[in-house]
């Protein structure tokens, strides 16, 4: 069972008093048509063996007393229609690799090691104004193949009645392997300024990004 999130553990995550700018800064998405969050690949690795803990804080595992490695981060933003209407109650899905790289996943061949610490995989919703946060680590970046290495990333996978499914990825900004990695680079300009997170704060020396899906709608 997901846990849910008190004011408290807001306050932790610095998005206490964050909410409000995040509307501010998406208010102006309601003057136009806004083109929807690029779709991608689901990839190899999405979790095969279901688990207890998906909650919003992605660092800690119930019932294992260590902390995961890496740089903590937060991630927030809003769920909207292509209209700028927030769409509540989406289902946010979240799998990501540990910092070091490499994924808690049977198929995963990365010799970097797994993280016992990370939880690696969420699941959440988006609130009555469309707006979603997690806490988890900045993921590391691991090979593909031994000509292509993927930049740090998260994947999402958004479910809502009434709209396509969407299964997308979010990469970082200024990451030097962005551009010669073979899904990013095969987007537009447009398409990919829509899939890189924006750092937008920190808080307690944690970086804070800012991440809007847009979804296509009926």
């Amino acid at each position: 069972m997901m846990k849910k999130l008190s004011r408290r553990d807001l306050v932790k995550f610095g998005v206490v008093g964050a909410v409000a700018g995040l509307s501010k800064a998406t208010e102006s998405w309601s003057e136009v048509i806004i083109m929807p969050t690029p779709e991608e690949v689901e990839g190899p690795f999405y979790p095969v063996a279901d688990q207890i803990d998906k909650d919003a804080d992605m660092t800690q595992v119930t019932g294992r007393s260590g902390q995961a490695l890496g740089q903590y981060i937060i991630i927030r933003g809003a769920v909207k229609d292509r209209f700028g209407v927030p769409v509540e109650n989406a289902t946010i899905d979240i799998w990501q690799a540990n910092a070091a790289g490499r994924y808690d996943h049977p198929r995963d061949s990365n010799r970097a090691p797994v993280d016992p610490y990370f939880q690696g995989w969420a699941v959440i919703h988006s609130d009555t104004n469309g707006l979603f946060r997690f806490k988890t680590v900045k993921p590391g970046a691991y090979p593909a193949s031994r000509s292509w290495t993927r930049p740090p990333h998260i994947h999402f996978k958004i479910f809502k009645k009434g709209y396509p499914e969407l299964i997308t990825q979010m990469y970082f900004p200024n990451e030097p392997l962005n551009a010669s990695d073979l899904l990013f680079s095969n987007k537009t300009q447009e398409e990919q300024k829509a899939m890189v997170a924006q750092k937008t704060d920190e808080y307690d020396g944690m970086d804070v990004y800012t991440y809007n899906i847009v979804l296509r709608g009926h």
